[in-house]
């Protein structure tokens, strides 16, 4: 028998105990797994190369605050901006108020959509449409899949913050890098029936000519309305949604909290559970000793059990962290895309391995040192 063999064996020797110590650290490990995807989505993925040059610029005050129409000739005309969007939430209601059937929406110019948004695809043919037809509207391939829609099919919207209905005609279905279920169409749609939002825009998307310009950008449109009736707030727009991602709370501590208390929970079982295998077994330490076991043997022994154990439930837990994390994507919202990366479950099945080897090393150490002759008379 080989000594993996011997540590594979005795570490399932008794079998619940075992399944309840794996099935323990398999559930930790799937939402330690989960949370550090999030983590990781949240606030360490850039996104894509052409989302690192674009910027979004809306009051300084508050998002519920228009911004004057004129801005955007103010901004198209800084150095290093290329091109500049007007961007107004629309939040109007599509058929009822269920969550299945809520989707963002927002109002923009066709005309220069797509020379900001550079790296949403979509067939030229159907960018025309939208940009010919002021109630057309287009769609993220993901929410098109979901209800179904159709080119040339028509929706509506009822408006909630704007006194006015949408009837829309879906021109076009565009590909995003992740999905965004998001649905756009003309502004001008809605200003021709609301009075009081011409010449306004909730906020502006503008295109930097480089990654490194976006923070020279930023600050001169801010510096360019500083002592305006409305100053402006310009920043990434990854840091743009971090802000709303922000307005649950503070995300990052409680993140870090979920995923203290999970490692320290598995510690607490793992330790618990080869304590309790180590000590039914002290007669067999003595006997492995009388055999010429050295210490050095015994302890690798007992740790790479308790290792075992904790990779074992860490591996199931990663595996089913990624169908979760899979299911949870196909909802949309801020969790689209979302996706558990091989370093991820790297770093999963490296914490599983270090509580293992934690866990396992003070009672392993402790039965190392037995003396021969009182384990051999101990009754347990």
């Amino acid at each position: 028998m080989t000594l993996t063999h011997f540590v594979t064996k005795n570490a399932f020797r008794n079998k619940r105990r075992s399944l309840l110590t794996v099935g323990s650290i398999t559930f930790s490990l799937l939402l330690l797994t989960l949370m550090m995807t999030i983590w990781r989505s949240f606030y360490l993925d850039k996104g894509s190369e052409d989302s690192a040059q674009r910027l979004m610029t809306r009051h300084k005050v508050s998002l519920a605050n228009f911004l004057p129409e004129f801005y955007r000739q103010r901004i198209r005309s800084i150095p290093g901006v290329t091109h500049v969007v007007p961007i107004t939430w629309f939040g109007g209601k599509y058929k009822d108020d269920k969550a299945e059937n809520f989707f963002a929406q927002f109002g923009t110019d066709p005309t220069e959509f797509f020379k900001v948004y550079t790296d949403y695809k979509i067939p030229p043919e159907q960018a025309a449409a939208w940009q010919h037809d002021r109630a057309g509207a287009i769609v993220d391939e993901h929410m098109a899949k979901k209800y179904g829609w159709k080119v040339g099919d028509k929706i509506t919207l009822k408006g909630t913050i704007f006194p006015m209905n949408l009837e829309l005609t879906i021109r076009g279905i565009y590909n995003p890098p992740t999905s965004t279920d998001t649905l756009y169409f003309d502004a001008k749609y809605v200003e021709e029936s609301v009075r009081w939002f011409r010449g306004s825009a909730g906020l502006f998307a503008s295109l930097a000519d480089s990654p490194q310009s976006v923070g020279r950008v930023a600050t001169t449109i801010d510096d360019a309305f500083r002592n305006s009736p409305q100053p402006t707030k310009t920043e990434s727009e990854k840091a743009f949604l971090l802000g709303f991602i922000s307005m649950l709370g503070n995300v990052k501590a409680f993140i870090l909290f979920i995923c203290g208390a999970v490692v320290f929970a598995i510690l607490l079982v793992s330790a618990n559970t080869m304590a309790m295998s180590i000590r039914e077994r002290t007669r067999e330490v003595a006997v492995l000793k009388t055999l010429g076991f050295p210490r050095k043997t015994i302890l690798a022994l007992f740790i790479g059990e308790g290792v075992t154990l904790a990779l074992v439930g860490g591996l199931i837990g990663s595996l089913g962290a990624t169908g979760l994390v899979g299911l949870v994507a196909k909802g949309g919202g801020f969790f689209a895309g979302l996706s558990v990366t091989p370093g991820t479950m790297g770093v999963a099945l490296l914490v599983a391995g270090l509580v293992g080897f934690l866990s396992s090393f003070a009672p392993s150490y402790t039965a190392s040192r037995l003396n021969i002759v009182e384990g051999l008379r101990h009754i347990g």
